[in-house]
């Protein structure tokens, strides 16, 4: 996995935070979080 790879930890680290993320925010995945992330500008279209 790139993000376990970049930040020098395993998957499973990876996996366990993104799981917490998720439930902080009431998102049940990975897709909703892009969503989330666009709606409310974290990140903008290139």
């Amino acid at each position: 996995m790139e993000i376990a790879t970049q930040l020098f930890v395993s998957e499973t680290t990876v996996k366990t935070h993104v799981g917490k993320i998720l439930a902080k925010l009431h998102l049940r995945d990975r897709v909703q979080a892009v969503v989330f992330a666009y709606e409310n500008g974290i990140v903008t279209p290139r």
